[in-house]
C-alpha cells in the first residue's frame, strides 16, 4: 500500500457532505482526509506499541 493511496470511499464522503452542506466536493479532499487518517492510525499504532499491544484499540485514537 502506498502513502498516497485514498483510504475513504469517495462516493461516501461526496454523498455525506451533499446531504449535510448541499456543497459538491472537490477530489482533492480525498487525499487530504486520506493523510489526516494515516496520521491517526500511526499515532493509535504507537499506542498500541506503547501498551505492548500487537492490536489497535479503539482507545488508541483518543
Amino acid at each position: 500500500m502506498s502513502d498516497s493511496e485514498v483510504l475513504v470511499v469517495a462516493s461516501k464522503v461526496k454523498n455525506y457532505i451533499k446531504a449535510n452542506g448541499d456543497m459538491k466536493t472537490s477530489s482533492a479532499v480525498l487525499n487530504v482526509l486520506s493523510d489526516k487518517i494515516r496520521a491517526l492510525c500511526s499515532q493509535a499504532i504507537e499506542n498500541a506499541r506503547n501498551d505492548g499491544r500487537k492490536t489497535v484499540l479503539d482507545r488508541d485514537f483518543m
